[in-house]
Formats: structure tokens, C-alpha cells, sequence
């Protein structure tokens, strides 16, 4: 049994830890209640239907359940539509298509947080030399840093002035970087002000791990576009692929003749039998998310009572994502801590994780990822570039029963190595 291998004292931390943490998880419940009444409602006034799970194949003609999952999406993240597909196959697939679909030769993007997550560096072009990247089709690329984990407003608005932007993007999660995630609060205070002196370049925000967190999405406070995947929070863990992209109606139009062809649109594309577990994993998405974020405060509770260095967020602070970053200070804590983690998972739990190179990544990567999805990060994943100081970026589960288990097991082995 696992609670036989677990150290003691991790486990009678464990047990002590409901108590501290329940009105933490009482707002959290809070929020899921929330967000699952403006889910329920969507698909009570978009009229679901049992036929709206139905193979639709070849071309996608004539798909009413594809368009109901579609105005759903767009109702939860506060759009005015959305594209909702298994075509799209990842975060990083959906943001090169709004990006490609927006972004013409001799635009200009701006990055307002900085560097941008390591993967949609060669997209834009900051690395390699693809012939398909931003760079290589002419589109311009500026970032302006974040100061304290605080936007640079006064330099934002000052180059905004100009109205020579075509588009600026913010990503609300931290990616790699020793940055905060960002709260829904603060991007809404910038898009006010960016609002104030162009009207009319577009807002996109980068909402991968994010949603549902807060009662609010990025829609709501003013996002023009926002984008994510299904395998993270909206999949509900339900969703074996896809991605999403909402906005403006005219913006989603655009995309969407970038995805399918101009004069097509959002008019075509088979479902593959995937309406059912989209349609699924967006109503169970509040219950997966309100269970990593608990997941999420556990192991920063119990990081935090066992001496861990840099423990972000802390278990009491306000959250906006489903991310847990902990310094472990070497490799082979590190290594220890992500193998923990796979040896505990329900799939691919006799698999020992390695440090090795990943695709999109300057470093090498230490994964452990053993979920029904493969790279799904709503069910419980870790993973880190392997490099100083050595932070683990943990995410996920479906349930704060699995998760505390898989944390303490991942616990009890570094504490080993370490000894």
C-alpha cells in the first residue's frame, strides 16, 4: 500500500493538514460553485441535446453540437464566439493559429510580460530558424518586462500611444520564469488603461492554466482574444485533445478561415466522436479545477511546514492558476521529487523519470506526467527544466485524494535522497 512507504512524519503532517486548510478550501468551493452555476446555465440556454453527441465525419458539415459547444465557450469565457477543436491540438497549436491568422507581414507584437514561455519562442522566431515562424512571415516582435511582477504600464501605454500595434499579448500564467501569475485584477487595470489611449489594438491573453480559478475570465475584463487548450483546465480531464480560441466575433472569423480556408471557416470540421467528452469535460471543468487548485495548496502547506526554500505560491495566498513551484535547490532532489510523482500515478507507474531533452525547450526536462491524456496537466504532472536553482513547476489532479497521496509520495523520496 502507498501509506506504508510514506514517511511518518509526512504523514502525520498530512493529517493535520485539513484543519488549517479548510476555510482555504471552503473558497475554493466558493469559486467552483460560481463557475459551474454560469456553466450550467450555458447549457441550459444553448438547449443541449443528447443529438448534439454525434459523429459528425468528412467534411464537419451541418454540426449543431459543434456550434451549441462553441456559443458554451464563449458564454464561460465572456466572448462574443469561439472555435472549439479537436483539430487544434495543444496551447501552443492554438496560439500559432491566432497569432498566424492576426498577425500579417510588416505587424507588430508586443509581449507585455516579458519573455514568452519557452515553447512559442521559435514560433515567434527568437530561436531556430524555422521558415514558419512570425519572424521568417515579417511580423515584428517587441517585449516589455514585467517590474516586480507588475506591468510596466507607464512604458505600455506610452508605446500604445503611437497606434502602430497590431496586437499585444499577455500571458497570465508564469510558464518557466520565477515570476508571479498574473490575477484577473491586474490585467483588467491594464487593458482600462490601454484602453484609454488605442482603442483598437488587440488584447489577447494567453489563459492556459487559469481558467476557472477566479469568477471571472479574461473576457469578462476586456480581452479581445483568449486561448488555451483542453487538456488543461477546460478538458475537465475529460477531453482527450484539443483547444480553444474565443473573442471578438470578427477576430474568431479570421482564425477560423486560418484553420479550415477562407470561405469555409468555422463551417467545416469533423467532430472525430468527440463532442460527448468536450461537452463533458467543460461541465466537470469547475470540480478538476477547484481539485488541482486544493491539490495546489496541500503541497505548498506541506512544502512550506517541511522547511522547502521558495514555495510559490503559499498555500495562503490568492491564487490564479493551477501552478505550485517549489526551489529544491540540486538535481538530484529534483529528479527525486518528479520521480515520486510518476511512481504514484495511476498509468506508468514502473516508469523512472530522466532527465532528457524535449522538443520546443532549451533545456533538458525531468517529466513526470503518468495520466490518462498523455500530457495532460489538469491530472497531477511536475516537471522542470533542469537547471538552477532548480525549481519544480507541479500541476494538476483530479481529485485532492489522489493528489495528497502522490505529494506525500513524491515528498517521502526526495526526503530520501537527501538524507
Amino acid at each position: 500500500m502507498i501509506t506504508e512507504q510514506i514517511d511518518k512524519d509526512i504523514y502525520e503532517l498530512c493529517l493535520s493538514s485539513d484543519k488549517e486548510l479548510k476555510d482555504i478550501y471552503k473558497r475554493i468551493d466558493e469559486i467552483a460553485l460560481k463557475n459551474s452555476e454560469r456553466i450550467l446555465s450555458a447549457f441550459i440556454e444553448n438547449r443541449v441535446s443528447y443529438t448534439d453527441f454525434a459523429d459528425i465525419n468528412g467534411y464537419g458539415n451541418y454540426d449543431a453540437g459543434r456550434d451549441k459547444l462553441e456559443k458554451i465557450f464563449a458564454a464561460v469565457l465572456g466572448t462574443q464566439d469561439s472555435l472549439v477543436r479537436p483539430q487544434i491540438m495543444s496551447g501552443t497549436n492554438a496560439l500559432y493559429l491566432a497569432f498566424s491568422g492576426l498577425l500579417k507581414h510588416g505587424d507588430t507584437l508586443i509581449s507585455l510580460t516579458g519573455t514568452p514561455y519557452d515553447s512559442l519562442q521559435e514560433m515567434i522566431g527568437l530561436c531556430g530558424d524555422s521558415s514558419q515562424s512570425l519572424k521568417a512571415y515579417g511580423v515584428n516582435y517587441e517585449q516589455i518586462d514585467l517590474i516586480d511582477n507588475e506591468f510596466d504600464t507607464k512604458k505600455i501605454v506610452e508605446r500604445l500611444k503611437t497606434n502602430d500595434v497590431k496586437l499585444v499579448e499577455i500571458q497570465r500564467s508564469r510558464g518557466y520564469s520565477e515570476r508571479k501569475s498574473l490575477m484577473l485584477g491586474k490585467i483588467e487595470d491594464l487593458i482600462k488603461k490601454i484602453r484609454e489611449v488605442n482603442k483598437d489594438v488587440i488584447i489577447m491573453v494567453d489563459n492556459c492554466y487559469g481558467e476557472l480559478t477566479e469568477t471571472r475570465e479574461p473576457g469578462h475584463v476586456g480581452a479581445d482574444i483568449v486561448v488555451g487548450s483542453l487538456m488543461k483546465n477546460l478538458g475537465g480531464g475529460i477531453a482527450s485533445t484539443g483547444g480553444y480560441i474565443a473573442g471578438r466575433a470578427d477576430l474568431i472569423a479570421q482564425i477560423a478561415d486560418r484553420l479550415t480556408a477562407p470561405g469555409i471557416g468555422k463551417e467545416q470540421g469533423a467532430n472525430f466522436n468527440l463532442n460527448n467528452s468536450f461537452f463533458k469535460g467543460i461541465f466537470m471543468a469547475p470540480n478538476a479545477v477547484k481539485e488541482a487548485m486544493k491539490t495546489a495548496v496541500f503541497a505548498a502547506y506541506m512544502m512550506e511546514k517541511l522547511g522547502y526554500n521558495n514555495v510559490d505560491p503559499r498555500y495562503d495566498e490568492q491564487r490564479t492558476d493551477i501552478i505550485q513551484t517549489v526551489e529544491l535547490g540540486n538535481e538530484k532532489s529534483l529528479v527525486a521529487f518528479t520521480q515520486g510523482i510518476q511512481e504514484s500515478s495511476p498509468i506508468d507507474s514502473f516508469v523512472t523519470v530522466l532527465p532528457a531533452p524535449m522538443p520546443g525547450y532549451p533545456f533538458d526536462e525531468v517529466m513526470a506526467c503518468g495520466a490518462f491524456t498523455q500530457g495532460s496537466t489538469i491530472e497531477l504532472s511536475a516537471d522542470a527544466p533542469v537547471k538552477e536553482p532548480y525549481t519544480l513547476f507541479m500541476q494538476g489532479s483530479l481529485s485532492l485524494e489522489y493528489g495528497k497521496l502522490m505529494v506525500m509520495s513524491a515528498l517521502t523520496k526526495a526526503r530520501e535522497k537527501e538524507a
